[in-house]
């Protein structure tokens, strides 16, 4: 499903839905006894749905979670096509994680039903509703059967209403990083304060998180990329290979413009580099046409197209350690970059790196701090009301990036 209908249904469906769940919920309140701070949790379940990139950075909390509350078995609920990220983590039990199919709205209903079905049957009392105002997992995390369900809450803000079955309630603040928002949740798991995120300095999230540890691959996929790239493209050997990823994903508002990439790709050629273009096969019309534009400057330059080269998120890490450096558009191959040793440029205007930034020192994000940016928040659902004119992007000047790859590529 493309993402506005998910917009939709989420509002439509997702409003209505709520309300009777809270009424429910109150209705059942009377009669139960809601669960403990003070009752260790038996299993806990994290939802965090929709993006790959957040995984990532919620590392540092699925670390906490299994510190803190070692025997209560984690698991995961997220959508199918990110699991792989996850299973590379290594930081929740493979039989643990529970996925949900958004291909089709069919798929969506019967995965959900299954995975609410596993969930019950694995006694899971606690959930952590990471994603930031969806309805659809504050639901998720009532049907779990979760006695203590933690998710943001949206305080005074009218728009952003999801129920109130969430029992333990943080609110969502967008001045700290996402990282150490995420801890947040996990330590309301026993808070006792109101809010639940007034934590003592040594028990909150403070700053941003801890950089997560590069994954273990496949001792021969890094060998086996090497041997790829030499056979199918010759022309690249012996140079230092730069990475660069155009492409906006869902979300096209968050793409440096194609010129500036062309600029940009041209220097890395005149300096020496050899240049290839990543992105999945949707991205391939604009690989191409970038290509194209540096071999208009440069003929025989040893600029390439890897759109869908790569087969699978291992692939594309293993394909990391084979780089040098990597200049991406906000999304979730910068943060991927955190889990290998590759430098890494990042570009941010609609989002901000104050939320988003990868957590790794070998990162340098880009970001122009336009009055209106950022626009794509919490309480807009990430629906920018842009009219496409992302002049907070297209004022970053290529020189200036250039100059920077040039200090990461003569860099350790």
């Amino acid at each position: 499903m493309n993402i506005k209908l998910q917009r939709w249904i989420d509002r439509w469906a997702g409003i209505p839905l709520c309300a009777a769940v809270s009424a429910v919920n109150a209705v059942a309140r009377c009669f139960r006894k809601e669960g403990k701070a003070d009752q260790a949790p038996r299993a806990i379940v994290v939802i965090l749905l929709s993006e790959m990139g957040s995984l990532v950075l919620a590392h540092e909390m699925f670390a906490r979670l299994k510190q803190r509350y070692p025997d209560a078995p984690l698991h995961a609920l997220l959508f199918g096509k990110n699991r792989e990220i996850l299973d590379l983590m290594q930081v929740v039990d493979p039989a643990n994680v529970h996925t949900v199919d958004d291909k089709s709205l069919g798929g969506l209903l019967s995965s959900l039903w299954k995975a609410i079905g596993e969930l019950r049957r694995a006694h899971v009392d606690v959930a952590i509703d990471c994603e930031l105002f969806s309805r659809i997992s504050s639901l998720l995390s009532y049907a779990s059967g979760a006695r203590i369900r933690v998710g943001f809450h949206r305080h005074t803000q009218e728009g952003l209403y999801r129920g109130s079955h969430i029992n333990r309630p943080v609110p969502y603040n967008p001045y700290h990083h996402i990282s150490a928002q995420f801890l947040t949740l996990a330590r309301a798991i026993d808070s006792t304060a109101v809010p639940k995120s007034k934590l003592p300095a040594n028990l909150a999230a403070t700053g941003t998180g801890k950089p997560p540890p590069h994954v273990q691959l496949d001792p021969a996929l890094v060998p086996g990329i090497q041997a790829r790239l030499a056979q199918d493209f010759p022309a690249i050997a012996g140079k230092p290979l730069v990475l660069v990823y155009p492409g906006g994903g869902i979300l096209p508002i968050r793409a440096w413009p194609l010129d500036s990439y062309t600029a940009l790709c041209r220097g890395l050629v005149a300096d020496g580099c050899a240049v290839a273009v990543i992105g999945l096969k949707d991205d391939q019309a604009l690989a191409r046409q970038l290509v194209a534009n540096v071999h208009a400057a440069f003929p025989d330059s040893p600029v390439i197209d890897l759109t869908g080269y790569t087969r699978s998120i291992s692939e594309l890490l293993a394909l990391f350690h084979v780089a040098r450096l990597l200049v991406t558009n906000d999304g979730g191959p910068g943060q991927f970059a955190a889990l290998t040793p590759i430098w890494t440029l990042m570009l941010f205007g609609p989002e901000t790196p104050g939320l988003y930034a990868p957590l790794t020192p070998q990162c340098h994000s880009f970001y122009s701090q336009w009055p209106c940016s950022p626009c794509l928040t919490a309480y807009n659902h990430r629906s920018s009301y842009c009219d496409g004119d992302n002049q907070c992007l297209k004022v970053i000047a290529p020189d200036t990036v250039l100059a920077k790859a040039r200090e990461c590529l003569a860099a350790p």
